[in-house]
């Protein structure tokens, strides 16, 4: 979502994140035309009426678990937004019997909260994830 019309909402996912994502973002883009909603997230900015990036990862019951704001200038990664979106799908399927550690991937290794992991986070992290 952001104040720019559905318009040039298009054109940026045809030009721009159908490059960096394949077939473009999965998911429709809003437009917040004036900012209310901005407003409501606290990334809108009425002098200068526009709005700094912010993510924002909303579940099925509408709890904010992710968010993320940066200023113009530096840029998002929409392929760890998507990875952030599949562990938190996965979480939420699990019921939180699983945990996802950094920088997780699917198929990747989960940790089971619980007793048996206290102490033993690192072992179980290094299990499987790649160093990159």
């Amino acid at each position: 979502m952001s104040i720019d019309s559905m318009f040039v909402h298009k054109m940026w996912n045809d030009h721009e994140l159908s490059k960096m994502v394949k077939d473009g973002v999965p998911f429709p883009m809003l437009s917040d035309a004036g900012g209310k909603i901005g407003t409501l997230y606290g990334v809108y900015d009425p002098d200068a009426g526009v709005e700094n990036r912010g993510r924002f990862l909303i579940d099925p019951d509408g709890i904010v678990q992710g968010f993320e704001v940066l200023t113009p200038p530096v840029g998002r990664n929409v392929s760890e937004t998507l990875r952030q979106i599949q562990a938190f799908q996965l979480v939420r399927a699990s019921k939180g019997a699983e945990a996802t550690p950094s920088g997780w991937k699917p198929g990747k290794h989960v940790l089971n909260p619980g007793i048996d992991l206290v102490g033993k986070v690192w072992e179980n992290w290094t299990t499987d994830m790649a160093f990159d």
